[in-house]
């Protein structure tokens, strides 16, 4: 599969993210054109593969799990009304989450679509 584009890096949203996502009425072209701005720079890198990104026309912030080169994983999303940041505690597991994923191979995300656990976008 992959994205529909060359050379470009598979975008994946959790089963959680994609609630949460679209709840908050955040479409899925809007997160491949954010992943499109993350590659350019333009989110706050916390280290460890872990980015955080404003969404919606800055109302919400995500959590991206990066494998450079390979894939981004949106795995959480917040409001900004609801809280300023994510916390040190949080931050540390979203860097372990990153480094779990950045072992995984490409069968095992296959096997997470097959179940659900992940949804692939495509740009």
């Amino acid at each position: 599969m992959g994205s529909k584009i060359k050379n470009l890096p598979r975008i994946f949203k959790t089963a959680w993210f994609t609630k949460a996502a679209k709840k908050a009425s955040i479409s899925d072209k809007e997160l491949a054109a954010s992943i499109l701005q993350v590659m350019q720079g333009q989110a706050d890198d916390l280290g460890g593969g872990v980015f955080k990104k404003r969404l919606n026309d800055n109302r919400h912030r995500s959590i991206i799990i990066a494998k450079t080169g390979k894939f981004w994983i949106y795995t959480y999303l917040f409001a900004k009304k609801d809280r300023d940041n994510i916390d040190v505690d949080e931050l540390r597991e979203f860097k372990k989450q990153a480094d779990i994923y950045s072992k995984q191979s490409d069968a095992i995300i296959e096997e997470r679509l097959q179940s659900g656990k992940l949804t692939e976008i495509f740009l």
